[in-house]
């Protein structure tokens, strides 16, 4: 939260935070939303806001010089931690390839989304035409399950902002009683 109050009290944008330090905006969506961000994260967010590293790290509530890896999750045991890569691939993983890693993670669950929305909604549509064709019902849950799908695909290949910054704004402002 202090990111994202940091940030809005300059007027900035994600997409503007995301130019200056050089990362990602879905990275800065993450921290904003209390994901505990990488040490070459928090050193390009400090130098953005004109703070120490360790005050900055003090006030999200972090060991100094901590490594937080912004995208691992324990869901995803498949793709190696950074302190578990094979001592011939070098240096651990840089921010910029967690956010590749985590984007990628991100259209594969859509895609999965996807392919069980295809099989269960083909599934629901056999049943249908073989017990009540003249009454097509598999198209509701088809409709709705499938507004889902195209929020999901709105959301992971980054074509709109439903929640954008304005509105962010005027939020926080709201719940604060006065303008940032």
């Amino acid at each position: 939260m202090l990111i994202r109050k940091l940030r809005l009290k300059r007027g900035w944008s994600q997409e503007q935070l995301a130019e200056m330090t050089g990362l990602s905006t879905r990275t800065i969506q993450r921290i904003e939303r209390g994901q505990a961000p990488g040490l070459e994260s928090q050193k390009a967010l400090a130098a953005v806001f004109e703070l120490d590293l360790a005050d900055l790290q003090s006030a999200l509530g972090l060991e100094p010089d901590t490594v937080e890896d912004d995208t691992m999750h324990s869901s995803d045991a498949h793709i190696p931690a950074p302190e578990t890569r094979k001592p011939e691939a070098g240096k651990p993983l840089a921010d910029d390839e967690r956010e590749a890693l985590e984007y990628v993670r991100d259209i594969k669950a859509f895609y999965s989304n996807l392919a069980t929305y295809v099989c269960v909604i083909g599934f629901l549509a056999f049943i249908n035409l073989m017990t009540a064709p003249s009454h097509l019902w598999f198209l509701w849950p088809a409709f709705g399950w499938g507004i889902g799908i195209v929020i999901h695909a709105l959301n992971v290949f980054e074509i709109t902002h439903f929640f954008g910054h304005d509105w962010e704004k005027r939020q926080v402002e709201k719940r604060l009683g006065r303008k940032l």
